[in-house]
């Protein structure tokens, strides 16, 4: 069995020539060209899939190769799994894999007899070869085209693979071509890609998902996979907020880098300030590119498009509701341009090698549980505080409650596998019900600054302003009324009892 470490890029189409032209391709040791056909199989239900397995020929001149790759480790782009390569002759044998459960299972008469191409792949694969003490990184430029259920998907794409050298010389290498093209860790194989194809299921945006933790695990690691996580969650919307015009991709990627902050104050005693920084500096242009555009959404669609359709006689809505459009676009456009900018790339370059096991603050040998139960109890206790202390005529208290809220919740759902679902649940259930109440109130003390913003010192444009603050302020006085039994909740919040729960 041989264990393959890659870190895998997305290369636009566009920037492929620009690649080509790099310097640095001058100086590997070795280069190569070949045309490789491949062909992924499964079971018509996908039951390989299912058990996180991939079968795969692929044709390398006159001869064929038989390759299972088991699911393994892989996040935002790097990736770690067991693969068994084998000659293929003409049937699939198994033989060589030293795994029994897995062998044995691949062998089963019934699934050999279902398991038909899935999907193919045809592409031209350039490889360098770069010396990096003490072994070599392979990198590899693909292009070409998948095909499933008769539609297709262009490939293009980088692979650094590892030779002998250390996961450092990947991000090396990788980093010194992203200085100067854009490419971003791309979190899709292409048999994952092609699964997609044959499924024909319509993209749609990424949401997060639960991270599998374990109560005896230690806290750096768990902050780790925390953190590629909402890496994971960050890039499964990258395509689409380029090729989409559904706002909501950029609201995912908005979302996923809010929580990765979350993750990284959450865990911050176990980090240490150099690692702290090089985590946390790197997303502060992302968010804010992200977050004024989110911004603007949020203004026209939320905020000003509902006076419209109410009040669609008032001559005063249609030009400040065009100002806001423009605003969005030109916003839009901003985030877009950073999105498929080198300096994107660079940034989760950074990230994901900053992630790498190394240097660390640390607790002494503290389980993540009970790391996680004082600082789930820390934040509750300043959440008790700020909910007794606000007042709903001073914003600023309001605001400092809704972040406390949401640091508390991210923190929940970050520990969700600690504790008891039904417990956690009802937590959760209370600090979302509080957080969606004074995320509204926010967008529309916000809304009040944009809006002016948008007026400038025109009369008009400023009476609509005005317009559509009354207009919102029956629903102002609803979310008032309403936040004031959700704060006595808030001051009565329970946590939930962390239990031991099963290594992942």
């Amino acid at each position: 069995m041989a264990e393959e470490v890659e870190l895998k890029l997305a290369l636009a189409d566009d920037q492929q020539a620009r690649f080509l032209r790099q310097p640095l391709l001058k100086q590997a040791l070795e280069h190569r060209v070949a045309t490789l056909d491949n062909i992924y199989y499964d079971t018509p239900d996908l039951a390989l899939r299912r058990r996180g397995m991939a079968l795969r020929l692929r044709r390398i001149g006159r001869d064929w190769l038989q390759t299972v790759k088991l699911a393994g480790a892989s996040a935002a782009g790097l990736s770690s799994r067991p693969e068994w390569e084998t000659p293929y002759a003409g049937h699939f044998d198994f033989s060589a894999i030293d795994q029994p459960a897995v062998r044995d299972w691949l062998r089963r008469p019934k699934l050999l007899a279902r398991i038909v191409p899935i999907c193919e792949t045809r592409f031209r694969r350039v490889t360098w070869r770069f010396g990096a003490e003490p072994g070599a990184v392979l990198l590899t430029l693909d292009r070409g085209w998948i095909v499933a259920n008769g539609r297709r998907e262009a490939i293009s794409e980088l692979e650094l693979e590892l030779d002998g050298a250390t996961v450092a010389a990947i991000f090396e290498i990788a980093g010194q071509f992203a200085q100067r093209v854009a490419v971003t860790p791309a979190v899709l194989s292409k048999a994952e890609r092609g699964y997609r194809l044959y499924s024909g299921a319509a993209p749609t945006p990424f949401r997060a998902a639960a991270v599998p933790l374990s109560a005896t695990m230690a806290p750096l690691a768990a902050c780790r996979r925390i953190a590629l996580s909402c890496l994971e969650h960050l890039q499964q919307n990258h395509h689409g907020a380029l090729n989409s015009d559904d706002p909501e991709y950029i609201h995912q990627m908005r979302v996923a880098t809010r929580r990765l902050r979350a993750a990284l104050r959450l865990f911050a005693p176990m980090l240490t300030e150099s690692l702290a920084a090089s985590l946390r500096l790197p997303l502060a242009a992302l968010m804010a590119h992200l977050g004024r555009a989110r911004d603007l959404d949020v203004l026209l669609v939320e905020i000003a498009d509902p006076v419209l359709t109410a009040l669609p006689d008032e001559p005063r809505l249609p030009a400040l509701a065009s100002d806001i459009t423009n605003r969005r676009y030109a916003a839009r456009e901003q985030a877009l341009a950073l999105l498929a900018s080198p300096g994107y790339g660079v940034t989760l370059l950074s990230v994901l090698e900053a992630l790498q096991p190394g240097d660390s603050g640390g607790e002494g040998n503290m389980s993540l549980r009970d790391f996680a139960q004082r600082r789930l109890r820390r934040l509750n206790r300043k959440l008790r505080r700020l909910a007794t202390a606000a007042d709903p005529e001073q914003p600023a208290s309001l605001h400092a409650l809704r972040i406390a809220v949401k640091r508390l919740r991210y923190a929940l759902e970050f520990f969700a596998p600690l504790a008891r679902a039904n417990a956690f649940d009802r937590a959760l259930r209370r600090l979302a019900g509080a957080q969606d109440t004074l995320g509204q109130l926010n967008d529309l003390a916000n809304a009040g600054t944009l809006l002016m913003e948008c007026a400038g010192d025109d009369p008009r444009l400023r009476e609509a302003v005005t317009l559509i603050g009354g207009w919102h302020g029956p629903r102002h006085a609803a979310l008032q009324a309403g936040l004031v039994r959700q704060r006595r909740g808030l001051t009565r919040l329970r946590l939930p009892k962390l239990a031991p729960a099963a290594t992942p």
